[in-house]
């Protein structure tokens, strides 16, 4: 049965790969960029690339969450359902480090957006029987400061980066938890892919994104998941396992979730 499947962050990298996949299948396919043209120009390479012409986009900064709630609003108004949902944009190295509303640039790509992307298309996710939602967590967690999500403490890119990257892998584990007709699977897909993300923090890379790729083609499709919401998926080690510790307490989850539902209303 064919999907219709949305990946946020899906011009470049592993998110582009992931859609090539899922699209050779016959999937519906919607990806998302920032950038009309390169939008626009990925759509018809992957079409191409696939012989598939159900091959779609939509277009929003997500470091604006004005953008992010137009884009819900967009997709919600176009698709009659959605199966799987992959938050797969990110951002490491920025030209700004805080947005037009004093965030950092980190917290509202890596966390802020999904989470608000995510809970206004629940909706549409449930009307598939079968839905799914990955989340692109990272090897690197950190403890979440609540300056720093506040935007009142600027922290190195770094530091930033996972503390984002844990506030996801805890709201993942909070929306499973609180809804069992969604399944949710926070993933670290690998690290230091071979991805342009990856080239301009670090310089050198470990692993090809493919691997990136197949673990979140498999995440959205393969039946040996069913069922399986609420975990960390660990691609490093190539099976479910442990995140930060933080993300199991209850009440720093929910301190991150009042936080954050203060930041998005």
């Amino acid at each position: 049965m064919k999907k219709t499947i949305l990946i946020t962050g899906s011009t470049d990298g592993i998110g582009k790969l992931t859609a090539i996949k899922l699209a050779k299948d016959g999937h519906h396919v919607y990806i998302h960029g920032r950038n009309s043209e390169k939008l626009n120009i990925v759509i018809k390479e992957i079409k191409e690339l696939s012989n598939n012409n159900f091959v779609d986009g939509f277009m929003a900064d997500l470091s604006d969450l004005e953008e992010v709630k137009s884009l819900a609003a967009a997709i919600s108004e176009e698709l009659p359902k959605l199966d799987i949902l992959i938050n797969n944009a990110g951002v490491y190295k920025s030209k700004i480090d805080k947005t037009n509303k004093g965030l950092d640039v980190r917290f509202v790509v890596n966390y802020l957006a999904p989470y608000t992307l995510t809970n206004m298309l629940l909706p549409l996710l449930k009307k598939s029987d079968k839905n799914r939602i990955i989340n692109l967590s990272s090897a690197a967690q950190s403890s979440v400061s609540i300056d720093g999500l506040l935007g009142k403490r600027q922290d190195f890119e770094n530091e930033a980066y996972a503390q984002s990257k844990l506030a996801l892998t805890m709201w993942s584990f909070y929306l499973a938890n609180s809804d069992r007709d969604i399944q949710v699977i926070a993933v670290n897909p690998g690290s230091l892919l071979n991805t342009n993300m990856v080239k301009e923090a670090f310089g050198h890379h470990w692993s090809s994104a493919d691997k990136g790729a197949s673990i979140l083609y498999n995440l959205a499709l393969s039946e040996e998941f069913n069922g399986i919401s609420g975990q960390y998926f660990n691609n490093d080690k190539g099976g479910f396992g442990k995140a930060h510790p933080d993300a199991y307490e209850t009440e720093k989850i929910s301190n991150l979730i009042t936080l954050t539902e203060g930041i998005i209303n």
